[in-house]
């Protein structure tokens, strides 16, 4: 009798990671850390030191939001010994990220990941951002991410410094489906997540509130911040 040979399938070998190197998390718009948590396991097994910080996202500008939130966890990173210091940011975490940047320059920053980022503002605060009840409910900081010129994200300038980006394209529903003219996660369009000077950018299939769920995000998030891309979509 013939007996037919089995292919081997080749093991990927985890990729080593600097020992010295520490991630930054930094969730969205009326979130905790508890939406963050998801990213923690993965980041952990390939070699990074993470740091979850909460911030009370609905009380305070951003720039108020970012000085709580950012300096505190950098801080923690640099005690256990970190000399590189990375982010992964989800929604209107990328903002406070890039506000602080402008003021703040951090000479460990490695990569940055961005996820869902409303670097060019919504449509959703456009549309809603005018009524009484949007703001007691979200707060100062949601009313600073429209899309006009004059909004913060539009103000704050490109990134200097590695960026990924990944946006979803699972739409919005009705009713926030008319504040979009073309691809969207369901708050922010597409197109609005991209940033000059980013070094990569990818869509995935996903909606904005659960994308940091998906294993297929989560290790695309873990390539970028070893080698500065998300590199082939090899099966992910």
């Amino acid at each position: 009798m013939r007996l037919r040979t089995i292919p081997t399938v080749p093991v990927r070998e985890p990729r080593p990671t600097d020992p010295a190197a520490g991630v930054v998390l930094l969730h969205g718009l009326a979130r905790t850390r508890l939406s963050m948590r998801p990213l923690v396991g993965p980041l952990g097994r390939a070699g990074f030191q993470v740091v979850n910080p909460g911030y009370p996202s609905r009380r305070h500008p951003v720039e108020t939001l970012a000085r709580l939130a950012i300096p505190p966890a950098v801080a923690g990173l640099r005690a256990r010994g970190a000399t590189t210091i990375h982010f992964v940011t989800h929604s209107m975490g990328g903002i406070l990220l890039r506000a602080w940047l402008a003021a703040e320059p951090l000479p460990e920053l490695g990569r940055v990941v961005m996820l869902a980022p409303p670097n060019r503002g919504s449509e959703v605060v456009d549309w809603l951002g005018r009524f009484r009840w949007f703001q007691r409910l979200f707060g100062p900081a949601a009313g600073e991410l429209s899309t006009a010129t004059h909004s913060l994200p539009c103000r704050l300038g490109p990134a200097d410094f590695p960026l990924g980006i990944l946006i979803g394209d699972r739409g919005a529903h009705w009713p926030l489906a008319r504040c979009f003219t073309g691809a969207n996660d369901g708050k922010v369009a597409v197109a609005r997540a991209r940033l000059e000077g980013m070094a990569d950018f990818r869509v995935v299939d996903c909606g904005h509130a659960f994308i940091m769920r998906d294993r297929r995000v989560q290790e695309l998030v873990v390539r970028f911040l070893r080698a500065g891309e998300f590199g082939a979509d090899d099966g992910l």
